[in-house]
C-alpha cells in the first residue's frame, strides 16, 4: 500500500498521515478503554494488550479507497472502494467467533475514521494549496451500501456541521460554499486529477512487476543454455 500511496502524496505528506492517524488512533482508544471501565467498572478494560499499527493499516485501505475508488482485485472481482467496508465488517464478525481478535476492532474502527476525516477535510495538496477531498465519491456515506445511504447521508451532514463548520452543496458544481464563495479544497477537478494519477501509478506498478517477473523466468533459461 505505501508503494501506492507515497508516489502521490509524497514521502512528507506520507509520514505525516502515518503519524497523525497512529496517534489520533491511540488516542481514541485509549479514552474508549478508560470509559468501558467507568461503565461496567470491570479492570479487564484497562489491562488489556492493544496494539495500534493496526489502525494505520486501515487509513491506508482508505487512502487507496480514495485513490483508485474503481479499481478491481483481480482474484475477487471486487472494487477497491469496498476494501475498508469489507475490512470492518469481516472484522466484527470474526470478533464474535474469536473473542481474543475482538480487541483490534477498536484500532481498526478509529483507525478508518480518522484516516477518512484527514484525507476529507484536512489533508494539504502541495500542487493546488487546498485541502481535503469534498466529491461525492468519497462522502462518508460511500463505506456503506446503496439502500442505506439515503439514512446515512443527514446523519453525517448533522455531524459535518458540528465538526467542521461547513454545509454540504453538493448540487453547486464548484463544490462547497460558505457566503458564495467556494472554500478550500472544493476543486472537483483536483480530486478527478488525483484519481487519475493513483490509476496510472497502480498500472505502472503492475506492469513492473509483470516484467520484473518474466526477466526471473528467463534468467534460468539462459543460464541452461551458457553451460551447454
Amino acid at each position: 500500500m505505501g508503494k501506492l500511496l507515497e508516489p502521490i502524496w509524497g514521502s512528507k505528506e506520507f509520514l505525516k498521515f502515518f503519524f497523525i492517524v497512529n496517534f489520533l488512533t491511540s488516542v481514541c482508544v485509549f479514552i474508549t478503554a478508560i470509559a468501558l471501565y467507568y461503565l461496567t467498572m470491570q479492570e479487564k478494560y484497562l489491562y488489556m494488550p492493544l496494539s495500534g499499527f493496526h489502525g494505520v493499516l486501515a487509513g491506508f485501505l482508505v487512502g487507496i479507497k480514495q485513490i483508485v475508488p474503481d479499481q478491481e482485485l483481480y482474484l475477487l472481482k471486487i472494487k477497491v472502494k469496498w476494501l475498508p467496508s469489507l475490512m470492518l465488517l469481516l472484522s466484527i464478525a470474526i470478533s464474535f467467533f474469536t473473542p481474543e481478535s475482538a480487541t483490534y476492532l477498536p484500532s481498526l474502527i478509529f483507525g478508518t475514521y480518522i484516516g477518512w476525516i484527514y484525507l476529507r477535510y484536512l489533508q494539504r495538496k502541495p500542487e493546488s494549496k487546498l485541502r481535503g477531498d469534498p466529491s461525492e465519491d468519497f462522502a462518508f456515506s460511500t463505506f456503506f451500501p446503496e439502500f442505506l445511504r439515503p439514512i446515512i447521508d443527514p446523519i453525517a451532514s448533522i455531524f459535518h456541521r458540528m465538526l467542521c463548520g461547513k454545509s454540504e452543496a453538493s448540487s453547486n458544481p464548484q463544490g462547497y460554499t460558505l457566503g458564495g464563495a467556494p472554500l478550500l479544497g472544493s476543486d472537483p477537478i483536483e480530486a478527478s486529477r488525483r484519481r487519475e494519477r493513483g490509476a496510472r501509478a497502480l498500472e505502472e506498478r503492475l506492469a513492473a512487476e509483470k516484467l520484473a517477473a518474466g526477466r526471473d523466468s528467463e534468467e534460468p533459461h539462459i543460464d541452461g543454455n551458457d553451460r551447454v
